[in-house]
């Protein structure tokens, strides 16, 4: 068997089925693929992620509720970077990343790109997108 290797989030807040529900939204060739919610007497908040798989744009990721609260979170030094097609996508993921979320770097052409912007969304997850 070849390794294989997947982006894994982890959320604390109780908001990972959320979060991957908006961004399954957000995205063409994307789905959920499974979820497993954590039973009584399970570690975590009964209901929530225990394990869930998704795909955007056929990528697959990962995402949990952790049952254990950590002392970091997400952070922008670790980004999901997007190539957009069009100044229309860009725009509309952009606006929809942002909303909730922090600007890192606004939407603008930036000197290596027709047009770029690096957003925090509300969850924290941090996103570049680009339109080359």
């Amino acid at each position: 068997m070849s390794q294989k290797i997947t982006t894994f989030l982890m959320f604390q807040n109780g908001d990972a089925e959320e979060a991957m529900n908006f961004y399954v939204s957000l995205f063409d060739d994307a789905k959920v693929v499974a979820v497993e919610r954590y039973g009584p007497g399970e570690p975590g908040e009964q209901g929530t992620v225990k394990h869930a798989t998704f795909t955007l744009a056929g990528q697959e990721y990962m995402c949990i509720d952790s049952a254990i609260k950590h002392g970091f979170t997400f952070t922008p030094s670790m980004s999901l970077y997007v190539g957009c097609g069009s100044e229309e996508e860009i725009k509309r993921l952009y606006d929809a990343l942002v909303e909730g979320g922090g600007a890192l770097m606004p939407l603008d052409s930036y000197g290596f790109s027709t047009k770029f912007g690096w957003v925090n969304d509300r969850f924290g997850v941090s996103w570049q997108l680009n339109l080359p």
